[in-house]
């Protein structure tokens, strides 16, 4: 089995301002900088097999600390990239609404399956990206891997993995810190299982990096 670290990246301009920030490509601000930071000195001693993030620059900017204190390779994976908020991009939850109520409210009740005008579908999202989790558990079969992407696109991969409604992601996952830690176990469930239980085992969830002690990340 593999170890997953999954990691949001650091604060953008736009998240400051509560800005949904998709596949646009926002820097850091420099709170989200020292965040980076943050995630590099608990990767010191993480025994990271492999660091992957999205091809963004914030999750690249985020997963640079990391690389530099591992001295692993930084590895880009385009199915990681976040969900596209088509016409949402860059504006507040306050304006979409007035300007896409219907649209807004049709998101808010089921956001996996209803995309905001020109977006990607949450479901689309972890259609592209779980593969992702069988490839690199192919590559490292017992190894520990970094995942540094973005909110939305890992709370929906934690819910389908968890067995969970992915619709119901924003209720049940409302917020993900910038660079904390959910570190997963995959995959788990056999496959004669895998229809009545989650194919994870997590260990930790939206964990402060300087809070990741390795007792709770081997699961001692």
């Amino acid at each position: 089995m593999t170890t997953f670290f999954l990691a949001r990246h650091g604060e953008t301009v736009w998240h400051a301002e509560h800005r949904y920030a998709g596949n646009s490509d926002v820097a850091l601000t420099r709170h989200g900088l020292g965040q980076a930071a943050a995630l590099g000195a608990w990767a010191v001693d993480a025994q990271l097999d492999a660091i992957v993030a999205s091809p963004l620059s914030r999750a690249q900017r985020s997963a640079a600390p990391s690389v530099e204190t591992t001295g692993l390779e930084l590895r880009t994976d385009e199915r990681l990239v976040e969900i596209d908020f088509g016409v949402a991009e860059g504006l507040t939850p306050d304006e979409i609404a007035a300007q896409y109520p219907e649209e807004w409210a049709a998101f808010r009740t089921a956001p996996a399956t209803n995309p905001l005008p020109g977006g990607e579908s949450g479901l689309a999202g972890i259609a592209r990206a779980l593969p992702v989790f069988d490839d690199l558990h192919r590559e490292f079969p017992d190894g520990r891997v970094l995942l540094v992407g973005h909110a939305t696109l890992i709370r929906l991969l934690f819910c389908q993995l968890a067995g969970m409604d992915p619709d119901g992601y924003r209720d049940l996952l409302p917020v993900l810190g910038n660079c904390h830690l959910t570190t997963i176990v995959y995959p788990w469930a056999t496959e004669s299982r895998a229809m009545h239980h989650p194919r994870i085992r997590l260990l930790g969830f939206d964990v402060p990096p300087a809070q990741a002690h390795m007792g709770a990340v081997l699961g001692a």
